[in-house]
């Protein structure tokens, strides 16, 4: 399979954005190409134990703007790409997070305290220009 998704129920974020947010993502890491199909929406319920409609709004909004494409009794497929000429990079940046990662797991944080303070640091990075 292309893409597995997965849901955070204390995320606060709709799983149909969920969703959409992991197609985005998967497309800007190069995981999924022009091409690619994403899972039916049968196999997605199955998995994830959801409502059909919350994946169907979730590939309309990919299709609205225009990532995907839905090709009747056949299935959704992927249109275009995200990932730049940046990719060949993801490697070594993903081995600095990952030291990252170790060096907050052996300070004692947990997987929350480490997400909320990777994202408190990638805004006020944003915010003050830095990112």
């Amino acid at each position: 399979m292309v893409i597995e998704f997965h849901l955070n129920v204390r995320s606060g974020v709709s799983p149909y954005l969920q969703l959409v947010h992991q197609v985005r993502q998967a497309m800007r890491l190069g995981l999924v190409r022009e091409g690619d199909q994403l899972p039916t929406v049968k196999d997605v319920v199955s998995r994830l134990a959801i409502n059909p409609n919350t994946v169907l709004k979730a590939y309309r909004e990919l299709e609205h703007a225009g990532l995907v494409a839905a090709r009747p009794g056949v299935g959704t497929f992927v249109t275009t790409t995200l990932s730049d000429a940046s990719l060949a990079a993801h490697g070594p940046l993903r081995r600095d997070l990952q030291r990252w990662i170790a060096k907050a797991r052996q300070a004692g944080l947990d997987d929350e305290s480490i997400e909320a303070l990777f994202g408190d640091t990638f805004r006020s990075a944003t915010e003050a220009g830095v990112a």
